[in-house]
């Protein structure tokens, strides 16, 4: 099962790679290879088995300007670059942070990318001489090829699975064009003739990228290497997830030994002249559904694209351009989510803002930007929300923790207030914890009761103190029950022998359990 899935992603991974590397300004011959050394070391040393990397298109549209702007041998370069950042996340066990990416942020993502791909075809639509929209035979070709390609890709899996939708559909859509004698614009009339010529002489040869190394071309590089290298792992780790819970085997992916394969295959591919990539949502779920679960799967899918581009590399040459751009519109609609647009109006405002604003960043922006931005916000309204959801309630006559309190006092009774304390306390709830308390009208004790609170970080702890100073300066006792004992120890701690309570009461039965956020984690005897 897993060779015949590696075999078909193989056969998949051709169009779009020659794709991804068109959408990206270079030779269609450097995305294949590119797909080859990727999709055989990032099996190799990926975070699992199932998943599927070659040259991608959320990486081309990043480095598509530099391309443009400085020339494609800065392409490998920037790859190379890009994969000594992904193998340092890797060490520095990064990928875990992937968690923190919230939905809404994934959604906007994938919409994003969608519109970004579907965004860049548009060019090909214009005359190359004059920029203007094609006219006559010509534009009639373009928009008839393209439009004809998209269709047939839908319309063949119904009538078989045998061969991937979009390999047969770019065969057929070639040898209409070619029968007919249509006027199109093919990949040799593009990247020329030699390119495709095919042979043991089309194999890329291990080499440094033909740059200058000054700090001036890294300066030139680093911005569009950092972004690559983060839009690459937040697809890949998304990725990873996916098949996490797809293959119900009992294992997860690691997030750090995806991120450490990805940077080196990219690393490799910067070597051999690649574009760099990540890994491919769709090309992995054409591998699940086939049965690939292994790293198997991955290293044959590499193995069979190298042996068919060194003995068929000539036929992609008639390629029409058309063709292509009609499969990538159809790979930016099977990315969008359309049901994000059904449930819009039932999510929360504030998810639907993320979801919106991912998506307008990543086609205004950048991929990584637009996560970092929908994570942030995320975060934000997360922290807003809990902040509000902060009550205190209290009572008078208290006398039950009276043995605390000093002797000289006499007898509770009316002269006590207790406080129960119920949500987060942090630094988005101080103020309104503050706020609740009332040092000048409260009688002289007061009881802090925490059983329904959790302090989770410095800041709440210093609006305890605060507020038990508020109560010292009025002349008046503070009593602190149900804290964890990790946050009475730090509060000790905070406070050595100047503490503005009176005492906690510790209660090892009933106090909560947990830790705070600001601790540090205790060494390991």
């Amino acid at each position: 099962q897993n060779a015949l899935a590696g075999l078909t992603c193989s056969l998949a991974m051709i169009p779009e790679a020659v794709s991804f590397a068109f959408v990206c300004g270079v030779n269609p011959l450097v995305g294949v290879w590119t797909t080859v050394i990727m999709g055989g070391v990032a099996a190799l040393f990926g975070g699992r088995g199932g998943v599927m990397t070659g040259a991608s298109g959320a990486c081309a549209v990043v480095m598509v300007s530099l391309v443009m702007s400085k020339g494609p041998e800065y392409l490998p370069a920037g790859a190379l670059l890009a994969g000594l950042f992904q193998i340092c996340v890797g060490l520095l066990k990064g990928g875990k942070f992937i968690r923190l990416v919230p939905y809404p942020v994934s959604l906007g993502f994938v919409n994003g990318l969608a519109i970004v791909i579907a965004k860049a075809q548009w060019s090909h639509f214009n005359d190359p001489v004059t920029g203007q929209l094609l006219t006559g035979a010509r534009g009639a070709t373009m928009f008839g090829l393209t439009a004809v390609t998209a269709a047939l890709i839908k319309l063949i899996p119904f009538i078989t699975n045998a061969v991937p939708a979009s390999l047969l559909s770019i065969v057929i859509v070639t040898v209409v064009a070619k029968v007919l004698k249509l006027p199109v614009t093919t990949l040799a009339n593009m990247a020329g003739a030699e390119t495709f010529k095919g042979g043991l002489s089309i194999i890329p040869s291990l080499t440094l990228p033909a740059v200058p190394f000054t700090l001036a071309t890294l300066a030139e590089v680093l911005p569009y290497s950092i972004t690559m290298a983060a839009v690459g792992l937040i697809e890949s780790l998304l990725t990873l997830q996916l098949v996490d819970g797809l293959v119900d085997d009992g294992t997860q992916g690691s997030t750090s030994s995806e991120c450490l394969g990805q940077g080196l295959a990219n690393v490799a591919s910067g070597l051999t002249g690649g574009m760099g990539g990540c890994a491919l949502i769709g090309q992995t779920l054409i591998n699940i559904n086939s049965g690939g679960t292994s790293r198997l799967a991955g290293v044959l899918m590499s193995f069979f694209l190298g042996v068919s581009i060194i003995a068929c590399a000539p036929l992609l040459a008639g390629v029409p351009v058309a063709t292509l751009v009609g499969l990538m519109f159809v790979v930016s609609y099977s990315t969008f989510s359309w049901s994000s647009l059904r449930v819009i109006k039932k999510i929360p405002v504030t998810d639907a803002v993320v979801v919106v604003l991912t998506s307008v960043i990543t086609v205004w922006k950048d991929l990584a930007v637009a996560v970092v931005a929908g994570t942030i916000l995320s975060a934000l309204s997360f922290a807003w929300q809990q902040s509000q959801r902060v009550a205190v309630t209290s009572y008078t006559s208290d006398t039950r923790y009276a043995e605390a309190l000093p002797r000289g006092d006499g007898e509770l009774g009316a002269d006590s207030k207790t406080y129960h304390i119920n949500g987060y306390i942090f630094f988005g709830s101080s103020s309104n914890f503050q706020r609740a308390f009332d040092p000048t009208n409260d009688p002289r004790h007061v009881v802090m009761d925490f059983m329904e609170a959790r302090v989770l970080d410095y800041t709440g702890m210093q609006a305890i103190n605060q507020v038990c100073s508020r109560y010292g300066s009025q002349d008046k006792t503070v009593i602190i029950k149900h804290l964890s004992a990790e946050c009475a120890s730090m509060l000790r701690a905070l406070n050595g022998k100047n503490a503005p309570y009176q005492a906690v009461v510790e209660d090892p039965s009933t106090d909560p359990k947990y830790d705070v956020a600001a601790s540090r984690p205790t060494p390991k005897k």
